[in-house]
């Protein structure tokens, strides 16, 4: 499903604005948007909500055969997707050209920045390394992708811990958390990628665009920097040349940025530990428990419920209702009331204790199988006596039904529901079957 395209007047109106340096939002020309951090249940899980742009990252490890080349460095692999989940133009299992020019920026923003030890994820060189593997899932499209990308990733790197291992020999043991407390990465900067957007051809510039921003613009820079004005990458995209005072002026601007960003992210590491230290849970792993399913709680709310009646009487007389639909209500115990009489029940039959409180409140008696049997007996001579122990036979010459009965276990009472109807058709065909019968005798 492709994204809806921008009309005309929507983008006359975006880049009037910001002609007149203003925005949607309500940021100046070089606001950023508030950066919010979450923490998961495990090490290395975390959210970042960019505005309304939300990325999650997960980091995870396990031991494989180093590469040939670099035998006793670790290996780092990234991965970003973007789901129609965050933004219906995105389509799964397709690499396009976003999600390419995304990955190979935030490879050179983590990888080629050398913000890892990759040395120290050695194990056994030549043999065993540790892989790191950071995945990120784009769960909401609200523009600037690569920022928050960027900081989730750092983020979750920080964050993580692997397990402890220990080498005696050839054999190589991995110790669970319980027995050994896992070992964090050892990073040496933190690099964060800071957007700008151009306009007019680069008359006009804004930071950290918006996903409209980001329609009608016509090129971005994007800076990766860490808080020691060290620029770790650097990509311009769009039909913009850019002169160098302007990229001066963006560095300054991402210096800034930067150093205000490491200094939340640190803020957020150190009070997830506190909180970890001390057996609490931080972020959204508060909302999900391990191995329980979440649900929504509410205190109980006491309803005062002694004035039902009164309340009811008043409600009917202000409907000003007809007398046949609406009768006094009913009060059954202190606190709960009954307007008017329920409809029959829809749902098919109705259970043994309803059918009988049913039969006894209209006052009608059903005729049971047998009691029309022992009637027909009584009016006719076909009736055959035999021993206690033997069934009783009843026949009729002109119907071939035959009926037997087993006097040692007496037939259960069966109560059938039907109408009035139904009641009326078998009294006819019941009187007529005894006429024919005692013109025949």
């Amino acid at each position: 499903m492709k994204a809806t395209p921008l009309s005309n007047c929507e983008r006359r109106f975006l880049l009037r604005a910001i002609e007149e340096r203003k925005r949607l939002d309500g940021r100046q020309c070089y606001d950023y948007r508030n950066v919010r951090v979450s923490f998961g249940a495990d090490y290395g899980c975390c959210i970042v909500e960019l505005g309304k742009t939300r990325v999650l990252a997960q980091v995870s490890c396990e031991l494989v055969p180093p590469k040939p080349n670099r035998p006793t460095e670790g290996i780092l692999f990234f991965n970003l997707e973007l789901s129609p989940m965050a933004a219906p133009g995105f389509e799964p299992g397709r690499q396009s050209d976003l999600l390419v020019k995304l990955n190979r920026l935030i490879e050179r923003c983590l990888r080629n920045s050398k913000c890892i030890d990759t040395e120290s994820l050695c194990v056994v060189a030549g043999e065993k390394v540790w892989q790191i593997r950071l995945d990120l899932h784009l769960l909401n499209h609200d523009g600037n992708i690569i920022d928050a990308a960027s900081i989730a990733g750092i983020v979750a790197l920080c964050h993580f811990r692997r397990p402890d291992v220990s080498v005696q020999g050839e054999e190589v043991t991995v110790y669970t958390p319980e027995e050994r407390d896992p070992v964090p990465l050892s990073i040496h900067h933190m690099p964060i990628c800071v957007s700008f957007a151009f306009f007019q051809q680069g008359t006009y510039l804004l930071v950290d665009p918006s996903e409209r921003e980001e329609r009608v613009m016509d090129g971005v820079l994007v800076i990766a920097m860490n808080k020691h004005r060290e620029i770790c990458t650097m990509q311009s995209s769009g039909g913009i040349m850019l002169v160098k005072e302007q990229v001066l002026r963006c560095s300054k601007i991402t210096a800034v940025k930067v150093a205000e960003i490491t200094e939340l992210i640190q803020k957020a590491l150190e009070n997830d530990q506190k909180v970890r230290k001390e057996g609490g849970k931080f972020g959204f792993a508060e909302s999900i428990p391990n191995q329980k399913i979440t649900a929504f709680k509410m205190e109980s709310a006491a309803v005062d419920t002694n004035d039902v009646e009164e309340q009811a009487e008043e409600i009917i007389t202000k409907a000003d209702p007809p007398s046949e639909v609406f009768a006094k209500p009913i009060l059954h115990t202190p606190g709960t009331a009954q307007i008017g009489e329920g409809i029959e029940n829809s749902w098919g039959e109705l259970e043994e204790s309803d059918r009988e409180e049913a039969a006894e409140e209209e006052g009608e008696s059903e005729v049971t199988a047998f009691e029309c049997q022992k009637m027909e007996t009584e009016d006719t001579s076909t009736v055959r006596e035999t021993k206690n122990d033997e069934p009783i036979v009843l026949s009729d010459s002109e119907e071939e039904e035959v009926v037997i009965l087993e006097p040692q276990e007496p037939p259960k009472k069966t109560r059938t529901q039907a109408n009035s109807n139904q009641e009326n058709t078998s009294k006819k065909a019941f009187n007529k079957r005894r006429k024919k019968k005692r013109a025949a005798h």
